[in-house]
């Protein structure tokens, strides 16, 4: 299906320099690409958003499998293109000197993306446009200069050090690093109001439910640890010699014991002729209300991710439908995935264009869908395209739909 109506309606936007400067060797500046100075802005309050988000990526089963699935049908089969440009070929088999293909290299985007709200692409080519290497950049390693013309790249901003970081200026901009070729990254972000210099994702309402789901599946988790066994407080009869002993007694025993189900708070008290010590169990009936609000969590979540529960494999205990899940792909081709395939292809295409001289408009991500069914409405062409098949669609016989094919037990293009 054609998903170039949608570009018009992503919420994204891809970011380059400030001052646009045209693309010839004799204007491009020769540099280290080192950073001097610290003069970059903070991504969060305590500039490590990102470490934050992909550490809640981490511990929320649902939150992630839908991280991981919209980067996959993004990222679609490969890439389709005209077959008699070989360049666009060779970009699409091997995207950059590491062997990347470019579905690869887009993949990443897209789960940066989903996960970050930000995505970086670096374009690495020389003087002569003789080559050209994309690559994709750990979103979590980038921040923007202070002067909005370049991204610096650390290994780790928990304990950044100027002298250890890179500055890749923005795309158009090229500079020539440090072995010759000319540099620069692209910046792919979710629109946000009142977020000027980093994107927010788009599941940002959702954070506190996927910290909910992560809770209760923890809690369900020292449940089974513990045997089901019941909480409560052990009293003990007992002589202490001061205080800071009583109450380094009752740090260890709240460490060591409190706060998970089927485990025992000890208390020490001074005692006295007769032995006091007893078990006070905490009797607590809200397995239903733990599991209404996992599942609650479940379902906000997959709304803040403007996701499909059939998509998320979360209906598949009521039974396997296929006919849901291909329902729900296509309306997520036309919303969500057409858009953000459009989205990362375009600053591609264009590099294409302006690196090597080729025409880039015929490259596109082939989608198929997760099931091999088709809807008997889609066109014979139409099918083969989907499935990256050569299709000509002049073809009076790949004009046939589906539904005629099927109806005379004519061979299935499935």
């Amino acid at each position: 299906m054609d998903n170039k109506k949608n570009r018009s309606r992503t919420r994204s936007r891809i970011v380059t320099a400030s001052v646009e400067q045209p693309f010839s060797g004799g204007e491009l500046a020769p540099s280290p690409g080192r950073v001097s100075d610290g003069g970059f802005w903070r991504w969060g309050d305590d500039n490590l958003f990102p470490n934050a988000l992909a550490l809640m990526s981490r511990r929320s089963t649902i939150h992630r499998r839908i991280i991981n699935d919209k980067a996959d049908y993004i990222s679609g089969k490969g890439c389709s293109y005209d077959t008699d440009n070989l360049v666009l070929k060779a970009v699409s088999d091997r995207a950059n000197g590491s062997g990347d293909p470019l579905r690869q290299v887009i993949n990443r985007l897209a789960f940066d993306k989903a996960l970050f709200g930000n995505a970086f692409l670096e374009v690495v080519t020389d003087a002569d446009h003789s080559f050209l290497s994309l690559y994709h950049q750990d979103a979590s390693r980038c921040r923007i200069a202070r002067d909005n013309t370049a991204v610096i790249l650390h290994h780790d901003w928990a304990h950044y050090r100027p002298s250890e970081a890179t500055r890749v200026p923005l795309y158009p901009n090229f500079e020539v690093g440090d072995d010759g070729c000319l540099r620069a990254i692209i910046h792919y972000k979710d629109y946000e109001p009142m977020f000027q210099h980093y994107g927010v994702p788009s599941y940002i309402a959702g954070m506190n439910v996927s910290t909910i789901a992560y809770k209760t599946d923890k809690w369900n988790i020292s449940r089974l640890e513990n045997s089901f066994q019941l909480s409560g407080v052990m009293m003990l009869d007992g002589g202490v010699d001061d205080q800071a002993a009583a109450m380094e007694i009752m740090n260890t025993a709240n460490k060591k014991f409190a706060g998970n189900p089927g485990q025992v708070m000890f208390v020490v008290r001074e005692g006295n002729r007769q032995d006091n010590s007893r078990f006070i169990p905490i009797t607590a009936d809200n397995d239903g209300d733990w599991k209404n609000l996992h599942d609650q969590a479940t379902s906000d979540i997959v709304v803040a991710h403007s996701w499909f529960r059939a998509l998320s494999g979360l209906d598949y205990g009521g039974g396997f439908s296929a006919e849901r899940i291909l329902h729900e792909y296509e309306i997520a081709l036309n919303t969500v995935i057409g858009v953000e395939q459009e989205e990362l292809l375009e600053p591609i295409r264009r590099v294409i264009e302006l690196v090597l001289s080729v025409d880039a408009s015929s490259l596109e991500v082939i989608n198929r869908p997760p099931t091999k069914a088709k809807p008997d409405y889609m066109k014979v062409w139409e099918a083969r395209k989907a499935d990256g098949y050569d299709f000509d669609a002049t073809d009076p016989a790949q004009n046939l739909y589906l539904s005629q094919i099927r109806k005379h037990n004519l061979p299935n293009p499935d």
